[in-house]
């Protein structure tokens, strides 16, 4: 048998004047024997429709069970028929499409055109280099991409094109794009070498306040290496390629309403182990959720106020100024605001209202720092203190002026976890078990009252020079075996 087959529906759909290759039927491919057995077949499916359950897409699915090298996949054509997916892919690819055709073009007065795509290869020369990027994203052989004048030129829509539809111009380009494909070598998924496991590490390059910085990852990379797992940092524009990984660990500030949620929820689709999972990630980033939560299991908290518009105006009936505001999904001391009166929680509230419904307020508890206490499947990793900001209430200063990092960000100090203070670590491990066995940094304050929690971040901080001041190395190796542990479970081994 040769190592690969063209599928097609319809043997007519190959012109006689089309080069002799190796074609088969899809119905053929689907019912004869000799077609299950081969392990190192190479198929290109050409059917008429990729939607799901037809022909074509039962031909890809059977492929990928035959352990066939297939494009396109069924992850490719599945998340093809969801914009909500794709769109995501194509984002960062929105900036290149703005350099080539923003330019002033004589004559060029459209609002909309499309692109055909065919095996990575286009018509127009200034595009070639997008047309590579969203094959590489989108292994489809042959693409139509619509572009449109939306205040600036954005991808609209991507959608296959089909063999039997094309006109004699598309054929043309189609055979010799074919020719150049069939004879690369095609690209494995991945390359394992001796690693036992691939992890993908989210990070975001240009982000300025990071929960690992350059030297971590770094870290991450060589124990990951030591302990058989190959981890490879990814971007937001590699999200197409994160079924090619094992396990997603998410080292860049998560949102619900951002990209990292959806990489999270995509990777639990597609059955991997993941840090910070979709269900962390909902439940920390929402502090009325984690009010209402630590409030229901008696874990003491600053007191609070569930604030509404019909309720603001007797807020301060319930707590003395001065008050603390806050939005519900702020990170790294964004969107908290301490107001002195009627007059700053009436301005403030009304400025937060126009981002959220609810704001959560809070009586001040001024320390001198605060606890953190990382946890990982509800062991505790490290304890640090960290200070406030010079002149400053909070760890993190984002007020205007403040470019010098030494004068936005506090000073630390890391304790081993049996040098802390019982009452502190043990407060800590009751309120991330609530939330799951993810990895967790739980934020406290040690008050004449007591211990109080402030919050629970699905996402803490893991610096090089700080997080790891005790434990050096130990830290990410610890974080890394969890992973390998995770993913040895969920394979049965």
């Amino acid at each position: 048998m040769a190592d690969h087959i063209i599928l097609v529906e319809n043997p007519t759909d190959w012109k006689p004047h089309f080069p002799k290759l190796p074609v088969v039927t899809a119905k053929d491919y689907l019912a004869k024997p000799e077609y299950s057995t081969g392990r190192s077949l190479r198929v290109l499916n050409l059917c008429r429709s990729y939607r799901y359950l037809s022909i074509g897409y039962y031909c890809s699915l059977l492929a990928e069970a035959r352990r066939h090298r297939v494009i396109p996949s069924v992850r490719t054509l599945n998340d093809l028929s969801r914009k909500s997916i794709y769109s995501l892919d194509i984002e960062d690819l929105d900036d290149h499409v703005q350099q080539v055709l923003g330019k002033p073009r004589p004559g060029f007065t459209a609002t909309a055109f499309e692109l055909d795509i065919f095996f990575g290869q286009c018509a127009a020369r200034e595009l070639q280099e997008l047309a590579r990027q969203l094959f590489d994203a989108f292994r489809s052989p042959l693409l139509r991409v619509e572009f449109r004048l939306q205040g600036k030129w954005r991808i609209a829509t991507l959608k296959p094109l089909y063999l039997h539809s094309l006109s004699a111009e598309q054929e043309e380009m189609f055979l010799t794009a074919l020719v150049a494909y069939l004879s690369r070598r095609w690209r494995q998924p991945r390359v394992r070498s001796n690693y036992r496991y691939d992890l993908a590490m989210l990070h975001n390059p240009k982000e300025e306040l990071p929960p690992s910085n350059p030297k971590a990852l770094q870290q991450f990379i060589k124990i990951g290496r030591e302990c058989g797992v190959n981890v490879e940092l990814i971007e937001r524009k590699d999200f197409g390629r994160l079924a090619e990984f094992d396990a997603l660990f998410i080292r860049e500030t998560t949102g619900i309403a951002h990209y990292t949620y959806t990489f999270a929820k995509k990777a639990e689709s597609e059955g991997m182990v993941v840090i910070d999972d979709p269900d962390s990630i909902l439940k920390c980033t929402n502090k009325v959720y984690l009010d209402e939560l630590l409030r229901s299991h008696r874990v003491r908290t600053p007191k609070t106020v569930i604030v509404r518009r019909d309720n603001l105006e007797r807020v301060d009936h319930e707590i003395a100024y001065p008050i603390v505001l806050k939005i519900p999904d702020g990170s790294f001391s964004r969107g908290v605001f301490k107001v002195n009166d009627r007059t700053e929680l009436l301005d403030m509230a009304s400025k937060l209202f126009k981002s959220s419904d609810l704001l959560l307020a809070q009586e001040f508890l001024y320390t001198e720092f605060d606890w953190r206490v990382g946890i990982l499947n509800k062991v505790p990793l490290f304890v640090c203190q960290y200070f406030m900001s010079k002149e400053h209430w909070q760890i993190y200063n984002h007020e205007p002026g403040q470019k010098n990092s030494s004068s936005r960000q506090g000073d630390f100090k890391t304790f081993r976890v049996e040098d802390a203070p019982e009452v502190v670590v043990k407060t800590a491990l009751k309120a991330a078990g609530l939330i799951g066995s993810g990895l967790y940094g739980v934020d406290l304050k040690q008050t004449a009252k007591g211990v109080v929690v402030i919050e629970i971040n699905d996402n803490p901080n893991i610096d090089q020079g700080i997080e790891d001041a005790v434990l050096k190395e130990e830290l990410y190796r610890k974080i890394i075996e969890d992973l390998v542990w995770r993913l040895d479970r969920k394979r049965g081994k």
